[in-house]
């Protein structure tokens, strides 16, 4: 709620937005990072190896084309004597003859550029894509491991940008900026190498106006780092914010919210479109100023030359190679900003990318754990719990403090206050009490997704922290108030990968909660297609596939978390009479506001306010007459009683989630 809360003040006013991670602006090479990167190029070292050589010897081949006009100029166009090159010593002296092996070697060159060309796109984006997958695979399959806290704390679409727009900016850089880099640093050393054998004056002439270029690119650079910085916050702004109004939707359209919605949309939108326009601003000024530099050079060296050419120190062939390579000279020079401002938004999106990896979840499978005894038997031992991030100072302070002293931490918001319980196995167990007493907050503790503060919560007679987490939460069954259903089948929805349950399996826990005529009487029965959440089914015929999910999976332990309230009442007698069956030869815990689908619990324990108040049948909370008989009266008076003898201000009030 807090990040909910944030984002909606900064859609109303952008100068109000949180500083997020998505703001990182990261240095422009960062050797931690890159080393740490280049680690994902190490199972594909002989692609990169080949690229490497690809590029070295395509540089060479780039810059030859102004030689060998040179060559072909002073030696048959001109005549002029002068002393021949190496080249030229090795040409047939027939004019004709001479320019057609030039010619020919030319076309050879060009040819051999083409085929290097191929061959590093090719391997390098190659390399991209698998790196890539390997980069995704790894953040989701982090993801999946970490605990419901995590998630509390993040929005969905910064995660999902991580694995998106992040990760599209790290394979730009391996595809089309460290090895590009390389090859415009060799065309560059290759062009000044020759332009200073040809005629150091006529060359020193050339990069005499590489100074104003780089003044010009550093703050092209400044601009353009800024702007793209923007663009990345915008960008997961637009994703967080469409995510969370694409999934509220029918709210939005319920309460008539779609000009509000669309016109703070606008806004994240207005930012991204101002970031790149901006952008646009810099190119557009950055690259005519870099082509009129580089004319004036050219000029320059036509001038210098000509009078060079005109006074017998320089030949023809001479100065037109230098205009050609002047020309070339400076295209490198604009590459080489625009890699680097692909590289800065990759050491950006690393340093993303790698916070969310080194980010520890802080609930993990203990390194040697304890198996329990399958009984199905759980117990709490004075349990505190809250879902604050403690730090280190409060930790020490609750462990050290006694149960009175707990309650009077003004800093922390106990959502579960000195509980303790048992369960016997096979037993069915009710959870009942006002919005926000801690009901559903103990099934969550009983499979550790998150970690108590003080006390011991012991399944099969083992503490949960010391229980390997899958094999702990393979022994619950859950079904809650709003079922989930993924892209599949109504099998696949079933099974979730379980591939041990049979078909027999399936059909059977479909049939024992009474939603098997119904899927039969489906097009494709049991293949049927679902699409996302379950959109083409009733929330009724969802609840009971995941009542079929829950018992196809034979758990020992099951949790029905409000699994009746969101059915009609024709559904929920299906379900009623299906409970039986479901609850027979395991632990049952049900959590329910309707009180007529507890009434036959074993045991049901009445929470207040974080506190366990109550327990017991239900006819000896109600001969108890305290405030399990509060709720019962409330539900029932009109029913059964006839008259009111009690009201509804004499309950206590309720409590916020």
């Amino acid at each position: 709620m807090a990040d909910q809360k944030t984002f909606s003040e900064a859609a109303k006013d952008p100068a109000k937005k949180p500083a997020q991670d998505d703001e990182v602006l990261g240095k422009a090479y960062d050797g931690r990072l890159m080393r740490r990167l280049l680690t994902y190029l190490r199972p594909y070292r002989l692609q990169v190896a080949l690229s490497a050589v690809a590029i070295l010897i395509k540089a060479a081949t780039d810059v030859m084309g102004p030689y060998l006009v040179k060559v072909a100029v002073d030696t048959y166009m001109t005549g002029t004597p002068h002393e021949l090159s190496w080249l030229a010593r090795h040409l047939d002296p027939a004019p004709i003859k001479g320019i057609t092996q030039l010619g020919l070697i030319y076309l050879g060159a060009l040819l051999l550029t083409f085929a290097l060309e191929f061959v590093q796109t090719y391997l390098m984006q190659w390399t991209g894509q698998k790196i890539m997958f390997d980069l995704r695979s790894q953040i989701f399959r982090h993801l999946q491991r970490m605990s419901p806290a995590f998630f509390d704390r993040n929005p969905v679409g910064r995660l999902v940008t991580r694995v998106t727009s992040d990760v599209d900016a790290l394979n730009e850089m391996f595809t089309s900026g460290v090895l590009a880099i390389f090859e415009d640093v060799f065309v560059l050393a290759f062009i000044v190498i020759i332009m200073l054998r040809m005629s150091w004056p006529l060359a020193l002439l050339t990069i005499s106006v590489i100074p104003a270029i780089l003044y010009v690119t550093r703050i092209f650079r400044r601009h353009v780092r800024d702007s793209y910085r923007r663009q990345r916050s915008a960008t997961a702004r637009i994703n967080s914010f469409t995510q969370e109004y694409v999934s509220g939707m029918s709210i939005v359209q319920l309460f008539n919210r779609e000009r509000r919605a669309f016109n703070d949309f606008s806004q994240v939108n207005a930012e991204n479109k101002k970031a790149w326009s901006d952008a646009i601003f810099a190119y557009a000024l950055y690259y005519p100023i870099v082509e009129l530099l580089s004319a004036t050079a050219i000029a320059l060296v036509i001038w210098r030359g000509g009078s060079g050419v005109h006074h017998g120190t320089v030949t023809l062939g001479i100065l037109i190679a230098f205009i050609q390579y002047a020309q070339r000279f400076f295209r490198p020079i604009q590459d080489l900003s625009e890699k680097y401002n692909i590289l800065q938004a990759a050491m950006a999106a690393a340093e993303r990318v790698f916070k969310l990896l080194d980010t520890r979840s802080e609930i993990v499978s203990p390194a040697h754990s304890i198996t329990g005894d399958d009984s199905g038997r759980v117990e709490f031992r004075n349990v505190w719990f809250t879902y604050q991030h403690l730090d280190d100072y409060q930790l020490a302070r609750i462990h050290s403090a006694t149960d009175s002293e707990l309650e009077t931490f003004a800093d922390i918001e106990w959502i579960l206050r000195g509980v303790s319980f048992i369960i016997e196995p096979d037993e069915t167990a009710a959870i009942v009490g006002h919005t926000g007493a801690g009901k559903t907050t103990i099934t969550g503790l009983m499979m550790r997704f998150y970690d108590i503060q003080r006390g011991e919560i012991l399944v099969d007679g083992v503490d949960v922290r010391k229980q390997d987490l899958t094999a702990l939460r393979r022994r619950f069954g859950v079904v809650l108030q709003d079922p989930f259903l993924f892209t599949g089948t109504v099998a696949d929805n079933i099974r979730l990968g379980s591939s041990w349950i049979t078909d027999e399996q399936l059909q059977r826990a479909c049939d024992e909660v009474n939603v098997g005529d119904f899927i039969r009487s489906l097009p494709l029965q049991f293949k049927e297609p679902v699409r996302e959440r379950g959109a083409t089914l009733s929330t009724g015929q969802k609840q009971l596939i995941s009542f079929a999910r829950a018992l196809a999976h034979a758990p020992r332990i099951l949790i029905l978390d409000e699994a009746t309230s969101s059915v009609d009442t024709d559904t929920e007698l299906r379900v009623r009479l299906a409970l039986s069956r479901m609850i027979t030869g395991r632990t049952s815990i049900l959590i329910a506001h309707r009180l007529s689908t507890i009434q036959r619990a074993d045991t049901i324990l009445v929470m207040h306010k974080g506190q366990l108040r109550e327990r017991g049948t239900h006819q000896q909370l109600l001969a108890h007459r305290g405030l399990y008989w509060k709720l019962y009266q409330l539900q029932y008076k009109d029913q059964e009683l006839g008259t009111t003898t009690e009201t509804p201000s004499s309950l206590e009030p309720l409590s916020a989630d």
